[in-house]
């Protein structure tokens, strides 16, 4: 038996496990401020990723026209935060 990390452990465990969006989702929450800036984190209400798609969902329809004209510049920026290419496309709701 070979000897690993925690930390690859838990890469290989969630790489295989359905868990895996979900925390991808917390990580990009976490990060949403410094990803869109403070004043789009305030008014989004929820962001949850399913089949490489991230749903943002906000209740303010300037922010939603604004977040579509943006998608191209949300997977950069949600990918990079990522470390890999997770994201594929984007849905406003």
């Amino acid at each position: 038996m070979a000897l690993v990390s925690i930390g690859d452990g838990l890469k290989y465990f969630l790489s295989k496990s359905r868990l895996k969006s979900g925390i991808q989702a917390l990580r990009i929450e976490d990060a949403w401020a410094d990803i869109m800036g403070k004043t789009v984190a305030k008014y989004t209400d929820k962001i949850e990723i399913i089949n490489h798609t991230l749903f943002i969902t906000s209740s303010v329809a300037a922010l939603k026209n604004e977040l579509l004209y943006s998608r191209d510049m949300i997977i950069q920026r949600v990918n990079e935060t990522l470390g890999e290419r997770t994201i594929r496309d984007v849905v406003i709701k």
